[in-house]
């Protein structure tokens, strides 16, 4: 009896020992697994790729900036051109809209903000024309950028059409007193005209007096009745935005700025100035392009195989009132030319590119860039010159 309970004993102790064993296994494999799977080599590889895609950031930033920082500061000016109509007639606070950089933002060591970056903003305040000839206005903010290259920066800047008050007031007493003034002269020669000289003298005056001051009254009141003019901003027009809050920005390399070009072997095309100049009706929308053609293809070119193709893909051709030495020339294989061709465009901020076409096929076999050219040109001029301090924008060479 005692061994039957001895065996008894044992087969449970044996049982109990066993499911303690497999608890432990059982507790012990997450462990394990864990630790296999942060060294497995699908953890390697998220690693890996992680690492990969932090050093491709890191030499397309090298590709990009120079490495030097320049500061954006406070109160410094940068000229945008605007994409939509804002007007205080139906313009309503809160509003946003888009504007984009028109010319390279520089500082002493190079372009900070490309042309072509993108700015948005939001309406602040605006307010109707009133009468005694007050003019409406608009006052705009802008929070963040968006450049060429993809990066969105947080920027604080406004822009505002409100006069100040005594300018304002200066504007309004200067108007009631003009129309004052046109008003008593009219009223006089009505008075002259009704009554006669006769009447002025045996009146000593009086009736042209008289005269006088009621056109003199109803002068003053066409300036109270009259309202000012709404603001109107319309697209392509240039706005002025100061920067009111400091910002530091990378420094782009001169290479990653330049536009894209294409060449077919054997025309030589060489930009050697660019002008823009205003049109018959004075407008400025003329771009003048001296060049030197050495064609050294089979093909046969005039100027009217040229065109001035825009960023977003508008074509222009040679101008009759501009121009016109290239325009009417034979460029044929072998021959070199030198002469300047002329282009009446929509805006001439926007980047334009000089289109060679092949004469049968009418496909282009080449694509110059003049944002290139213009900058290369304008360094060439500023070589020299002493280092112009702060933040500045490239001017377009006026003729």
């Amino acid at each position: 009896m005692k061994k039957i309970f001895l065996y008894i004993l044992l087969f449970c102790f044996g049982f109990i020992h066993t499911g303690l064993i497999d608890a432990a296994s059982a507790a012990i494999e997450p462990i394990s697994a864990a630790a296999e799977s942060q060294t497995s080599p699908e953890t390697a590889e998220t690693f890996k790729g992680r690492a990969e895609i932090n050093d491709k950031l890191e030499k397309e930033n090298k590709k990009l900036f120079t490495g030097e920082m320049e500061q954006l500061e406070p109160k410094d000016v940068i000229k945008m051109t605007v994409s939509q109509v804002l007007s205080s007639g139906f313009t309503e606070e809160g509003d946003e809209f888009f504007a984009e950089i028109s010319t390279d933002v520089e500082g002493q060591k190079g372009v900070i903000l490309p042309a072509g970056t993108i700015a948005h903003g939001n309406v602040r305040e605006i307010e109707e024309s009133k009468r005694l000839g007050r003019d409406g206005w608009i006052e705009v903010s802008f929070d963040y950028l968006i450049t060429p290259d993809g990066r969105e920066i947080p920027i604080e800047g406004q822009m505002s059409t409100k006069l100040n008050p005594v300018a304002s007031t200066g504007k309004m007493v200067a108007k009631g007193a003009g129309y004052t003034a046109v008003g008593g002269v009219v009223g006089g020669v009505l008075a002259l005209n009704m009554f006669g000289l006769p009447a002025a003298v045996v009146s000593q005056g009086y009736t042209l007096a008289g005269g006088a001051a009621l056109g003199g009254a109803v002068g003053l009141g066409m300036a109270l009745y009259k309202k000012g003019k709404d603001v109107l901003i319309s697209p392509g027009d240039e706005i002025r935005v100061k920067i009111t809050k400091g910002i530091d920005l990378p420094v782009f390399r001169n290479e990653a700025l330049k536009q894209e070009e294409f060449n077919c072997d054997g025309l030589n095309v060489k930009i050697t100035n660019i002008s823009f100049e205003k049109d018959p009706f004075g407008e400025l929308n003329t771009i003048t392009v001296a060049i030197v053609i050495t064609n050294l293809t089979d093909k046969y070119f005039t100027g009217f195989d040229i065109s001035l193709q825009n960023d977003l893909n508008a074509s222009f051709y040679p101008s009759v009132f501009g121009d016109t030495t290239i325009l009417f020339s034979k460029i044929k294989p072998g021959d070199r030319v030198a002469g300047r061709i002329s282009f009446s465009v929509d805006n001439i901020k926007r980047k334009h590119w000089l289109i060679f076409y092949d004469r049968a096929q009418r496909k282009q076999v080449a694509k110059l860039s003049i944002d290139n050219a213009f900058k290369e040109i304008q360094n060439k001029k500023e070589k020299g010159k002493k280092p112009k301090k702060g933040i500045f924008q490239r001017e377009y060479a006026k003729d």
